[in-house]
């Protein structure tokens, strides 16, 4: 049992900390410059974006955008509406922009089938994806295009940042908290070499890089950076190019959310075998270490603590399994002020590490059964 425990907690602490750390390290021993160059005027985009009765939020996004200086580098929108029945036609022809166009399928098949058919219709050599949702800070194409003077990159993620408003109860602390220490790695990756994915909400594509992707696909911003990756292009991440957003409201309405994130992550190792392979994947590393290994995440708890409660005859072992203990407890108070509507500094990262663990178990339950629902949810 000696062994397991400390195993089990090696692994944990690599996963969480270790990993982070290490890559971290990296990008500041061997970083890999990308050469920036201010986009000129006649460099312009095609921005691609699929909605769902999203006629509202949509609206509120295309009028901020279209109003913001960053307009001038966008040649056209092309906006999939994927068996919307809102008013969304109305709404459009309201705002009356030329560079917007409409491509309507009357059945819904969720977002990965609608981009591969917009995709291929853009007129741009780069192409910029995003939600309905997210509004764009008013540089935030031009950052994202400034990278793409670097031939070696192919794919730019955007950063989302969350509003601070929605940060003042439990749900919005620990989201936030655990939305930082991504960015965090993702920031180091990009340095080092590429990130295994990009910020749905916002990111651009050279075009000549896009392939189809699975209808049934899950992550579909993991999915098509991966995809320019294994080409032999960069993915790397721009804190310049800014979308905001609201964080969930609930912990529960976030756990929808990453359950569906987690089943993406199980469905690329079922997907795409390839990638686990060094020989066949260039960033082999990070996409494990990032991707893959936090899957194993709530196993290695659970060995920890059956360890740990095995081995809680011999003393040190007892002051282990108190701080154990006390971890957990900490979490069941978060979820109680939770429950009561209060806020906490001490309890809110706790709470939003368990349940995202409780969490990717019944996503990787999802995945095995392939029960999973492709077509998006409002949030």
């Amino acid at each position: 049992m000696t062994w397991l425990f400390w195993l089990s907690l090696s692994g944990l602490v690599y996963v969480y900390l270790g990993y982070p750390l290490l890559v971290r390290g990296l990008a500041k021993v061997r970083p890999l410059r990308t050469l920036k160059q201010d986009p000129s005027l006649d460099q312009k985009v095609s921005l691609v974006l699929a909605s769902y009765n999203e006629s509202p939020r949509l609206e509120i996004k295309l009028r901020d955008l279209l109003t913001s200086e960053q307009a001038q580098y966008i040649a056209e929108i092309l906006i999939g509406s994927d068996g919307s029945t809102d008013d969304t036609p109305a709404m459009l022809a309201r705002l009356n922009d030329p560079r917007i166009k409409l491509i309507e399928f009357p059945e819904r098949r969720g977002k990965p089938a609608v981009l591969n058919d917009l995709i291929p219709r853009c007129t741009q050599d780069i192409v910029v994806l995003c939600d309905a949702r997210q509004i764009f800070a008013p540089n935030a194409i031009p950052a994202l295009l400034a990278n793409m003077a670097d031939p070696t990159v192919g794919v730019v993620s955007g950063e989302l940042i969350f509003r601070k408003p929605g940060q003042t109860n439990m749900a919005g602390q620990g989201i936030g908290a655990y939305w930082r220490y991504e960015k965090s790695i993702r920031k180091a990756e990009a340095r080092f070499r590429s990130v295994p994915g990009a910020t749905g909400a916002l990111y651009a594509i050279r075009k000549e890089l896009f392939e189809p992707i699975p209808a049934t696909t899950l992550l579909d911003d993991v999915v098509i950076p991966m995809q320019a990756i294994v080409r032999g292009y960069r993915c790397v991440f721009e804190p310049g190019a800014v979308a905001w957003d609201e964080p969930s409201g609930t912990l529960e309405r976030e756990a929808v959310r990453k359950r569906r994130t987690i089943a993406g992550a199980a469905q690329l190792v079922l997907h795409h075998p390839s990638w686990l392979l060094p020989w066949k994947n260039p960033i082999w590393f990070e996409f494990i270490s990032h991707k893959v290994l936090r899957l194993t995440s709530p196993v290695l708890l659970l060995l920890v603590l059956v360890s740990n409660v095995a081995l809680s005859a011999e003393p040190f072992y007892q002051v282990l399994l108190s701080a154990h203990l006390c971890f957990y407890l900490s979490a069941l108070a978060g979820w109680l002020f939770q429950k009561q509507g209060r806020t906490s500094l001490l309890f809110g990262v706790q709470l939003m590490f368990l349940t995202l663990n409780v969490t990717t178990v019944a996503a990787l339950w999802d995945a095995l059964r392939g029960r999973y629902r492709v077509t998006w949810q409002r949030a």
